[in-house]
């Protein structure tokens, strides 16, 4: 299939640059699955189309900052650097800028309240890719550091500085497992208030974790979909949570997953039968038209990016056609697109 398949025009105006004033003020579009139906609604109404019995599945890790700016030694030059995952105690994978400055050998420090983090390149890889060592001044500690200095890592489409606000903002209220380097952001709308009035509708919640890595920014740089390679992340499904989700399957309940992490994960721990598996692993899985979901009956998801993995995988679940007929509908009334934008739900 082409890529040029899942294009759509988008005006930039409705590319969120902010959160909503509060977390669940965001809009939800609602898309039936089967017949393409739409309804228009709020967050906050999220009770209104889940029933007792539904199993609610969240991704529960937490972002780092994760985004390092800093200097090269000894020129002074400006270096930005993303740490994409940690290798041991001080090697980490990362992706920094200027890449054809960065050779192995290079050193930069990391600098900001009072704070120093100090790297060395030690291997070049391909697209702005790097294995770096990192250490702190003195005992202090490299995850106290990297918190103290680092920066939110927000999206490449949030076109500003990220602010302290964004601490917050850009962490789900039940964030634990640290680790990722983005947000599941169709977690970001709910809030411990309405997770409560779900449960109070008999509405059930099991937590997974999926370390959300930079390939979830991954451009598909290839004519061809089946050409495409995601890059893997690694996942955690606990005993409890398979348990839950078996027995809501086994009953014939949906599990309604919060966010294209969360289905990337359970589908790559479905088993033949229709069971999840519990334990960790490292997931490759790309979801996209013609795979057969295992887990999932339904998705909470945000608005993706033309011709992204991620809407490859919503275009999966509920049908090419149908979901863009609602991205067209979503532009038309104004919804607010990505991270930081409004709420779909396909049931």
């Amino acid at each position: 299939m082409d890529v040029s398949a899942f294009d759509y025009a988008l005006p930039g105006e409705l590319i969120a640059q902010f959160p909503p004033p509060e977390r669940d003020a965001a809009g939800l579009l609602v898309l039936a699955r089967e017949t393409g139906a739409i309804t228009h609604a709020s967050i906050r109404e999220l009770p209104r189309f889940l029933r007792s019995g539904d199993l609610l599945v969240l991704n529960d890790t937490r972002v780092f900052p994760a985004r390092l700016l800093g200097r090269r030694v000894p020129s002074g030059g400006a270096v930005e650097c993303l740490l994409l995952a940690r290798l041991d105690d001080e090697r980490w994978e990362a992706l920094m800028h200027p890449g054809q400055k960065l050779r192995p050998g290079g050193r930069v420090v990391f600098e900001r309240g009072g704070l120093a983090l100090h790297g060395e390149v030690l291997e070049r890889k391909f697209y702005g890719r790097r294995v770096i060592r990192l250490w702190a001044d003195a005992s202090q500690d490299i995850d106290e550091a990297i918190d103290a200095i680092g920066h939110v890592p927000l999206p490449p489409y949030i076109q500003r500085p990220d602010q302290v606000s964004d601490r917050e903002r850009y962490q789900t209220v039940f964030a634990k497992a640290r680790g990722s380097v983005a947000a599941p952001t169709a977690g970001l709308h709910l809030t411990t208030a309405l997770l409560g009035r779900l449960a109070a509708d008999g509405v059930e919640r099991a937590e997974i974790t999926l370390r959300v890595g930079y390939g979830t920014f991954k451009p598909v740089r290839v004519e061809r979909v089946e050409d495409h390679h995601v890059d893997p992340e690694r996942f955690l499904i606990s005993e409890d949570a398979a348990r839950a989700m078996n027995t809501a399957r086994a009953a014939g309940r949906r599990v309604v997953a919060v966010g294209t992490t969360t289905t990337r994960a359970l589908e790559s721990a479905g088993l033949a039968d229709g069971r999840v598996a519990p334990g960790a692993g490292e997931t490759d899985l790309f979801i996209h038209p013609g795979f057969e979901f295992r887990i999932v009956g339904g998705l909470l998801t945000n608005f993706h990016l033309p011709r992204s993995s991620l809407l490859m995988l919503v275009c999966a679940f509920a049908g090419r056609e149908k979901v863009l007929a609602a991205y067209r509908e979503a532009v038309e009334r104004g919804y607010r697109f990505y991270s930081y934008g409004d709420a779909m739900l396909i049931l």
